[in-house]
């Protein structure tokens, strides 16, 4: 196992750090309704995926 022989400044540790960042989700509109959807997945509002209806939504009455 590597063991250092002498520390590492701050400034070092968090120039590796740089690139850990949180990365937003990339959302996109239904095509269908117009709501706020994860990419690949299906459009929890209305049911629809890539312009196809895959879940049976049940309407409020």
């Amino acid at each position: 196992m590597a063991h250092p022989k002498h520390r590492h400044s701050t400034t070092r540790g968090r120039k590796r750090r740089t690139h850990y960042k949180a990365v937003a989700p990339t959302v996109a509109t239904c095509s269908n309704c117009g709501a706020p959807v994860l990419y690949h997945h299906v459009c929890p509002e209305c049911g629809f995926y890539r312009g196809k209806l895959a879940i049976e939504k049940e309407v409020a009455a």
